[in-house]
């Protein structure tokens, strides 16, 4: 919806209403009282109108009935249609008498009371207005979140354009390479892989055990180049590949192994993985040699307390993770169930 241009937001959507509220009632006063008349008492009947239906929706509901002060709002509101009514009673008929009546009316409670009742009408639409304006707010933000959407698929293809480009260039010198050295082929082969999976594979909800095995391995592979002395790595695997879990969610364990459990100057690096699916659940353990005291500190490194938040986004309690650092020896082991 626009308001003469651009689009409308719920404030001037609002001043729409009571624009049209302005002109139906005035419109009603003009054949009795003429277009002066009409024109000041729609203006007084309309504020006060506002106030009973903002003093609820914008103060009392939400502040007292919303929090279960049921009695404190019902007393509230009949003390806010009293006040709005014997006001509005005293300063129209004020104004009236001062201004346009040829005699002047005496203020009586039985001239109040007719004051005091539309109020009650009044406080009822209140609620009509409260749903209507959720309503076009809830819209607006479906509106501006398709259009966000639609944002970010736009950024999303603009951003896939370099890595495809990238992904492109490596074949090319993975295809040189191949000619000379099938070796480094190999690792430029698995380089673009690991880049592939990032891009292509980590936005997705969930991923296929082979592929994330396929990523572990790679990513082992291009560690292993970075030591001078063999590392005696055992990946033991008992799953079914075709299972699908959350991507990234084993990556935390591996990285940790090279980052803090290897000895690049060691000939006796020894390392355990083991993935096992058991009973609807994913085993998956890691073993190393501790090197680096302060980044294998249990459960406080960084990248476990990222895990740890994840696996509760993703699972709520329903997870096991355990550090052990004691001793020369870090373990660690995540047991999450599979859907």
């Amino acid at each position: 919806m626009n308001v003469f241009w651009g689009r409308a937001t719920i404030r001037q959507l609002q001043w729409l209403v009571w624009v049209a509220v302005y002109f139906i009632i005035f419109f009603s006063f003009l054949p009795m009282d003429g277009p002066v008349q009409a024109a000041v008492f729609t203006l007084i009947s309309t504020v006060f109108y506002a106030m009973i239906i903002y003093g609820n929706i914008s103060f009392l509901f939400p502040r007292f009935y919303e929090r279960g002060k049921h009695i404190q709002y019902v007393i509230f509101v009949i003390l806010l249609l009293l006040a709005a009514g014997v006001l509005r009673g005293f300063l129209s008929m004020n104004i009236y008498n001062r201004y346009f009546a040829a005699t002047p009316e005496a203020i009586t409670s039985k001239t109040l009371l007719n004051f005091i009742i539309p109020g009650v009408l009044i406080y009822m639409l209140s609620f009509i207005f409260r749903i209507a304006m959720a309503y076009f707010k809830l819209k607006q933000q479906a509106e501006e979140i398709l259009i966000q959407k639609s944002q970010a698929e736009l950024n999303l293809l603009k951003s896939q354009v370099q890595p495809h480009f990238l992904f492109n260039t490596l074949n090319n010198i993975y295809y040189e390479a191949y000619r000379e050295a099938p070796q480094t082929a190999k690792l430029i082969e698995r380089l673009s892989d690991i880049m592939r999976y990032f891009v292509d594979e980590s936005p997705k909800d969930e991923v296929s055990l082979a592929t994330e095995i396929q990523f572990l391995e790679n990513y082992i592979a291009l560690e292993k180049i970075r030591i001078r002395h063999e590392i005696e790595l055992n990946f033991v695997q008992d799953c079914n590949p075709d299972t699908r879990i959350p991507p990234m969610l084993l990556m935390t364990f591996v990285e940790n192994i090279f980052k803090h459990g290897i000895d690049k100057s060691s000939n006796k690096n020894e390392v355990e993985i083991s993935l096992i699916q058991q009973d609807d659940h994913l085993l998956f353990q890691t073993k190393n040699r501790i090197y680096d005291k302060r980044g294998s500190s249990g459960s406080d490194g960084f990248g476990i307390k990222n895990l740890r938040k994840r696996l509760t986004l993703l699972y709520g309690a329903n997870f096991e993770l355990n550090i052990d650092a004691g001793g020369n020896f870090f373990t660690a082991f995540l047991k999450v169930p599979l859907t």
